[in-house]
């Protein structure tokens, strides 16, 4: 039985709470924290960058990674400036009506932003002769955030945040018929202008219908995929395994538990998933430590399972996005538009060019048949 700092041996809740705590620095994770991080110092300041992968992937825990790498960076510089906050993060709430709720998400990013007095803003947008100090408003029952959006960008302009951060993003495209998804798009590409400030969001394979939505986006957009593991290609399964085989050592459990006998059922559940594995496992080892077992047995293991059901949406839902992110990348369009398309205009220059494909001596252009 492991110790705590004061000696004595850890309670199962204090285990169990290390473990709902820990992460494990796999591949796939550090490869996209690494890409992440360099798009957020490389970017222009009214960039976007949208991290993609499926459910479960482990988004969010990438995106609390990046949380902490940049308060690291700016640890000296915010005990100088107090006013100055490093990251803000929000959720784009899933909306109740059908259509995403922009008010509802302004006022969020209000909390996060620590603005004081969130329900009575300024209002700077009236005409001068009505905004003065004194002229406070409340949404009416009809607004739809325009009234807020002001406050969020000179909250934004006064904290000074590296990043702006949107979890849950494919939220966005939620919206009523008769709105673009272009528009929705638009609202958050005209904050990060006004602001100067990269905004990255977060979200499921629906964010792909976001990019390219015309080129000035293309150009001010970048990508991050957070991939699962393919357990068809030999080095994926191996680093799956080493993933268990992590997640066993650090189970609230006196006895081993012999995980990675089983990686193949662990791998079926979660689809290479490292994010629905883990918190499989915080569910099965919170049922083991409260029957006060002393290893995690595969029943309890099989009973806090996805059902086949579920796994099988998650799993045509995966490989939809994967199927339309090899569609982007594979196309051969610019290409054919370029003029590059034919492997002999890829491999040779006017220098090297051979004999087959000069122009013949009587000064006709050849073509090809």
């Amino acid at each position: 039985m492991t110790a705590g700092l004061s000696g004595k041996p850890d309670s199962p809740e204090s285990r169990l709470d290390r473990f709902r705590a820990y992460t494990v620095a796999h591949p796939r994770l550090v490869e996209a924290k690494e890409t992440l991080m360099n798009a957020i110092r490389g970017a222009e300041p009214n960039s976007l960058i949208f991290v993609f992968g499926p459910t479960g992937v482990g988004k969010t825990t990438l995106r609390l990674k990046i949380e902490q790498l940049i308060a690291a960076e700016l640890l000296s510089e915010l005990r100088e400036d107090l006013t100055r906050i490093p990251v803000v993060s929000v959720e784009a709430v899933a909306p109740e009506s059908g259509s995403f709720n922009w008010r509802d998400h302004y006022t969020r990013l209000l909390h996060q932003l620590d603005e004081p007095l969130i329900d009575r803003k300024l209002n700077r947008q009236v005409d001068g002769a009505f905004a003065g100090p004194t002229m406070r408003f409340m949404p009416t029952s009809r607004a739809v955030g325009t009234e807020y959006r002001y406050a969020v960008e000179q909250a934004i302009r006064y904290r000074r945040p590296v990043a702006v951060m949107i979890d849950e993003a494919q939220h966005l495209g939620k919206i009523s018929s008769g709105r673009r998804l272009l528009d929705q798009l638009d609202v958050i590409k005209s904050i990060a202008n006004q602001t100067k400030t990269v905004h990255v969001l977060f979200g499921t394979y629906d964010l792909l219908a976001f990019r390219n939505l015309n080129g000035q986006l293309s150009r001010r957009s970048i990508d991050v995929h957070l991939a699962r593991y393919r357990a068809e290609d030999s080095e994926d399964r191996q680093t799956f395994i080493n993933v268990v085989q992590s997640f066993e050592k650090e189970l609230p459990f006196e006895e081993p538990s012999h995980l990675v006998h089983d990686w193949e059922f662990l791998y079926e559940r979660s689809l290479g998933c490292v994010g629905i594995l883990k918190e499989w496992l915080v569910r099965a080892a919170t049922v083991a430590s409260r029957k006060g077992s002393h290893k995690l047995m595969r029943a309890v293991v099989e009973s806090q399972a996805l059902c086949l059901a579920q796994c099988e949406q998650l799993h045509r839902e995966t490989t939809d996005g994967e199927l339309k992110l090899s569609e982007r990348h594979g196309s051969n369009a610019v290409s054919r538009e370029a003029g590059l398309e034919h492997p002999r205009n890829r491999e040779s220059t006017p220098d090297t060019a051979s004999p087959s494909d000069q122009a013949p001596e009587t000064g006709t252009a050849s073509s090809d048949t």
